[in-house]
């Protein structure tokens, strides 16, 4: 048959993402023929560039990875040049040799996507549906596709956010095996345009990581505050005067009292021992002196 549905997808990034963005990257481009890579882009170039690389390229999707502070990863999918794009935060990523899950799906080999029920109730949900089948829907009749539907991409939302998993289709049963990547994306934004233009809808839900972490650091701070607290109130206690507490009078019911001795005054001095000289001591002392006249003598 022809190739009628041309869909290219540029896949690439911009500078300072780590080792995992980069082994994501690289697993989306193989699990999808009809994508195209580009070298990272730079920080300081803004958004809309994407869309003259996108002409340059000759592709009409692109998904973007963006890196902030080295620890936060944001994802764009974007219908290029006219939108709408729509703006995610990709959260607990795992690439395809990090789980070293058991499966050995075709190379190039077509998927079949699956969506929650969810997304065909409410709207936003409805057109991320519609972007998420053009860009990971491999194009039928492909170059570099295989005529083979053997894996099945599944789009599940929970807990506000959008979790991706990847299954391999087992022949003797039809069950499924996840063979990976996966990874879970938070909806930021949905814009009319493409890298920008007015917003569509706005996640009420979506808390950014920079909060995340205040929140967290406020919460230990409270904790360490609290218990300096508790020691300041400890020391006061202890400095306190402390209260008396009556005597009681049972306490002395059946104490004896002891029979009072007389006291008895020494009226005279007490004898002097007589001083015993040893008389060895003498009798060495002597000796030495006769040594040393021997000596002196001699």
């Amino acid at each position: 048959g022809k190739w009628k549905n041309k869909e290219r997808v540029l896949i690439f990034s911009s500078r300072g993402i780590n080792f995992r963005t980069r082994h994501l990257m690289q697993d989306l481009r193989t699990l999808m023929p009809h994508s195209k890579a580009d070298t990272k882009m730079d920080r300081k170039d803004q958004l809309f560039v994407i869309n003259e690389v996108c002409e340059m390229k000759n592709c009409n999707k692109c998904i973007f990875f963006e890196a902030k502070k080295k620890q936060d990863l944001y994802m764009w999918l974007s219908n290029t040049p006219q939108g709408p794009s729509a703006k995610f935060l990709v959260q607990n990523v795992h690439t395809l040799a990090e789980l070293k899950m058991t499966g050995n799906c075709l190379r190039g080999s077509r998927p079949l996507l699956s969506f929650d029920p969810i997304f065909d109730r409410e709207p936003h949900y409805a057109l991320l549906k519609e972007l998420f089948i053009q860009i990971f829907g491999t194009p039928q009749y492909h170059p570099k596709s295989q005529p083979f539907v053997d894996h099945v991409f599944t789009f599940t939302i929970t807990d506000e956010r959008i979790w991706f998993r990847n299954y391999q289709i087992i022949e003797e049963d039809a069950s499924l095996v996840e063979i990976g990547p996966r990874f879970v994306l938070n909806l930021i934004k949905i814009f009319q345009g493409s890298f920008g233009g007015p917003t569509l809808y706005e996640n009420p839900h979506y808390q950014s990581p920079n909060m995340h972490r205040r929140l967290i650091r406020l919460s230990v701070a409270a904790k360490f505050r609290e218990k300096q607290q508790v020691k300041e109130v400890q020391k006061i206690k202890k400095k306190g005067t402390k209260v008396l507490v009556e005597e009681d009078p049972t306490e002395v019911v059946f104490e004896t009292p002891a029979e009072e001795k007389p006291v008895e005054i020494q009226l005279v001095k007490p004898e002097s021992k007589p001083i015993v000289k040893d008389k060895k001591k003498l009798r060495k002392i002597q000796r030495k002196k006769q040594k040393k006249l021997f000596r002196t003598e001699g």
